[in-house]
């Protein structure tokens, strides 16, 4: 039995600890001090520490906090009860900016800067607004910053939401191909019943298919506090399995709670059967009718054999009308299709920059953009050629 206990410990060690880039949710309950409506400091500087902890070792991470509305009413002295979806709003727009400056005074006492990050459901699901968002966030995590993020409450309706920030979390895994998202609440993980009414529930600790039965299970499981049940949780692995990214729904409730998984507290891992990048590549080699056609030189194939990216000086000629993160395909001049892709340019910037090399596109667009046309982990040989 301790044997067993000591490989399970291993394991969700293992698997934090190899993660690259890690997205954390952390919801109202833990968040709010229920008593006074304010952030609950202790709990949170020693989640700071656990954060810094991780980015020191060369791990990216991304924060999604819920808390802004909760922490907005009590600022303005709003009473308990429901509110009008202006009331909501009034409530986010001031809880945001006490959210924001709680992050980043706590942050900053491990030396770490914090950036506000905004989304709505547009965000997410259009795909230029998708890539200026996923574009942020890269440029962040590269100069070493905490992005937080958040819903944008204060301009979403009520039609047009996320309504929870499991759901938006795992959004943003999906959308940085994080290796994995930790959904800390007050809850421990999933269980085979409900543990409020069943005092003989069993956990689950790892899940690697979501079944309807499980489905059946989470519906009827509630969480304390906030707007997210089990339902809500297991809606965002579900995200995140089918993009490659492991999810893990663990116990807040103390301090240092990343250590407490590591150690081998209660918990459940959502498993998926590949990759993020191995998921985001077999996306695009599913994409059945690419907007455009880039027709590559020899030098250009042989690169792209040998696992190289697109890059301009290799195109010869530009078909179609596409915009950037647009798929396309590429062909040989002979007219063998070698290659599905997301091309960083649109149509007529491709055109201008086709043939130059990478040094020379800042002078032909008037702006630094991006080395490749197609980014090598935005590339798929195909199989037939």
């Amino acid at each position: 039995m301790n044997a067993s206990v000591s490989d399970q410990t291993s394991e969700h060690a293992r698997r934090l600890t190899k993660a690259s880039r890690i997205v954390v949710k952390i919801g109202s309950s833990l968040l709010i001090n229920k008593a006074t409506g304010e952030l609950n400091r202790a709990w949170l500087e020693s989640l700071a520490s656990e954060l810094a902890e991780l980015m020191a070792k060369g791990q990216e991470v991304i924060l999604v906090s819920s808390g802004a509305i909760a922490l907005g009413r009590a600022y303005l002295n709003m009473q308990p009860g429901q509110h009008r979806l202006d009331e909501h709003q009034a409530a986010a727009a001031a809880g945001q900016v006490i959210l924001a400056h709680g992050y980043q005074e706590l942050m900053g006492a491990h030396t770490i800067k914090v950036a506000q990050v905004l989304l709505t459901p547009d965000d997410t699901e259009d795909r230029r607004r998708y890539l200026n968002a996923r574009s942020t966030l890269e440029t962040l995590m590269g100069l070493g910053v905490l992005p937080v993020i958040n819903e944008n409450d204060t301009v979403t309706t009520q039609e047009i939401r996320y309504g929870d920030n499991d759901r938006l979390a795992a959004r943003v895994a999906e959308m940085v191909s994080a290796d994995c998202l930790v959904l800390l609440s007050d809850v421990d993980g999933l269980y085979d019943s409900d543990p409020t009414e069943d005092s003989s529930a069993q956990l689950i600790s790892e899940v690697k298919e979501i079944t309807p039965e499980l489905e059946a299970v989470a519906g009827k499981s509630q969480t304390a506090y906030g707007s997210g049940g089990m339902a809500t949780k297991l809606a965002a692995a579900r995200i995140c399995m089918s993009a490659g990214c492991a999810a893990l729904i663990a116990s807040g409730q103390e301090a240092r709670p990343l250590a407490a998984v590591m150690a081998g507290s209660n918990c459940t891992w959502f498993l998926p059967s590949k990759t993020p990048l191995a998921a985001r590549k077999q996306w695009i080699a599913g994409m059945l009718i690419p907007a455009g056609q880039l027709v590559i030189d020899e030098g250009a194939e042989k690169a792209l054999q040998k696992g190289g990216s697109l890059l301009s000086v290799g195109v010869q000629v530009v078909q179609g009308k596409f915009e950037r993160g647009d798929a396309v395909s590429v062909t040989t001049a002979d007219g063998r299709a070698i290659a599905h892709g997301l091309i960083a340019y649109s149509s007529d910037e491709a055109q201008i920059i086709k043939g130059v090399q990478s040094q020379e596109i800042e002078q032909r667009l008037g702006y630094q953009g991006r080395e490749e046309l197609i980014h090598r982990d935005n590339l798929v040989l195909l199989e037939c050629q």
